[in-house]
C-alpha cells in the first residue's frame, strides 16, 4: 500500500496535470483549433450543487458544484451555441443530423436534496431540461452513501482498523495524506465483489464512532415526496439509478436484473411511468460494459449514460444504452474549462478509439 506522502503527492499532481491540460485545450478552442472534435454536444454529470463547504478532509470535492458555477456554465454554453436538450429527447436532436446545434443535456446522480434547493432554480432561470438518476435505496432510507459515510469517519477519527476483505487491518489516519491512503484503500475494496459485506463493515464502524450513516442519508437524499415536488416542475425529469448504487459489474445476472427493474418501478411509484432512462451507478468501464448494455436495453431502457468521458458523436444515436458524459468538477469551476470540455478537444483520442 502506497504512503500517504505518495498518495497526496499523486493526487495533487494529477490535478496539476489535468488543469494544465484544461488551460491548454481552452487556448486551442479559443483559437478555434479542432472545431470539429466537439461533435453533437455533451452530456454532463452533476452531483452535488450547493455553496462552497469547508472542510479539512474533502474526497469528495469533485462531486460538488457552486449554484454559482452551474449559472456561469449554462451561461457559457448558449454563448457558445449550445441548446438545452432534455436527456429523453435526445434521440430526437441527434436524428436531426450535422446541421442541428450542439446540445447540451445536464443530468445528476444520487437525487441529493440541494439539486432541488439549489440547482432547480438555475435550470429555471435558464429554461433548461434536467434528469435526476434516483437510487431507490436512498429515497427509501434503506441503503447508505458509502462515500459520504467514509468521509464523515475519516474526518473524525486518526485510526482507521478495517477489514478490507482479507482480514483487520489497522491504517493511522491522523492527517490529509494518512485519510486520504485509508479512503482510497476502502474506494477500492468497494470496487470488488465484496462491495456489500464491506459496506455492512463501514456502517457498523461509524456507529461504533458516532457516525450515523442512516443520517447522512435522510440530511442528504430527497424522499419520495420532495421529488413528487420536483417533477411537478416541467423541466424535471426522474431516472433510475439502481436501488443499492451497487457497481453492476460486480453483480450476479440475477441481481443485476433486479437491481434495474425494481429501480425503475421505484421512480414509477412517484412519476406514474416507468422511466426510459438510466444511469449506471459509477460508470466507468470498470463497473459498465457490454452485459449491462443489454440488460438494460432486455429492461426496456431506451437511454442510458456512462460516466466515461466523451462528447455526443454521430454514433451516439446507434449506442444510445452507453453513452459518454463529461462531469463538471468541483476541482475545475472556471468557465473557460467548461469551453475546453465542450469543445471536444480533450476526448478526441477516445472519439479515434
Amino acid at each position: 500500500m502506497q504512503g500517504p506522502r505518495t498518495i497526496t503527492a499523486r493526487r495533487l499532481i494529477k490535478r496539476t496535470i489535468i488543469q494544465s491540460g484544461l488551460e491548454a485545450v481552452s487556448l486551442a478552442a479559443s483559437a478555434g483549433l479542432f472545431s470539429g472534435a466537439r461533435g453533437r454536444g455533451s452530456i454532463f454529470t452533476l452531483h452535488h450543487v450547493r455553496p462552497a463547504v469547508e472542510k479539512s478532509f474533502y474526497p469528495s470535492e469533485h462531486l460538488s458544484i457552486t449554484p454559482d458555477f452551474l449559472d456561469a456554465a449554462i451561461t457559457t454554453l448558449k454563448a457558445a451555441g449550445h441548446v438545452a436538450v432534455a436527456l429523453e429527447d435526445l434521440p430526437g436532436h441527434l436524428a436531426l443530423g450535422k446541421d442541428a446545434a450542439p446540445a447540451m443535456v445536464f443530468t445528476l446522480d444520487d437525487g441529493y436534496r440541494d439539486n432541488a434547493v439549489h440547482a432547480r432554480p438555475v435550470f429555471e432561470k435558464h429554461g433548461v431540461p434536467y434528469t435526476i438518476f434516483v437510487a431507490g435505496g436512498f429515497v427509501d432510507r434503506t441503503h447508505t452513501i458509502w462515500w459520504e459515510t467514509a468521509e464523515a469517519l475519516l474526518n473524525k477519527v486518526d485510526r482507521f482498523d478495517f477489514d478490507f476483505g482479507g482480514g483487520p487491518v489497522s491504517l493511522p489516519a491522523r492527517n490529509f495524506g494518512e485519510k486520504y491512503t485509508a479512503y482510497d484503500a476502502l474506494a477500492l475494496a468497494m470496487a470488488g465483489p465484496d462491495q456489500d459485506a464491506i459496506a455492512t463493515r463501514l456502517d457498523e464502524l461509524a456507529r461504533s464512532s458516532g457516525v450515523s450513516p442512516e443520517a447522512i442519508v435522510r440530511e442528504e437524499v430527497m424522499d419520495d415526496g420532495e421529488l413528487r415536488d420536483l417533477i411537478g416542475s416541467p423541466l424535471a425529469r426522474l431516472g433510475a439509478h439502481t436501488i443499492s448504487h451497487a457497481n453492476l459489474a460486480q453483480t450476479d445476472p440475477a441481481r443485476l436484473r433486479d437491481e434495474l427493474d425494481r429501480s425503475a418501478d421505484r421512480v414509477a411509484r412517484i412519476t406514474g411511468e416507468r422511466p426510459v432512462t438510466l444511469a449506471y451507478p459509477y460508470g466507468d468501464r470498470s463497473a459498465a460494459g457490454t452485459r449491462e448494455f443489454e440488460a438494460a436495453r432486455e429492461l426496456g431502457f431506451k437511454i442510458a449514460v456512462t460516466t466515461v468521458p466523451g462528447v455526443l458523436q454521430r454514433s451516439s444515436l446507434g449506442n444510445l444504452l452507453s453513452l459518454n458524459r463529461t462531469s463538471l468538477n468541483g476541482y475545475y469551476q472556471k468557465t473557460r474549462y467548461v469551453e475546453a470540455l465542450a469543445s471536444g478537444i480533450p476526448f478526441m483520442r477516445n472519439a479515434a478509439a
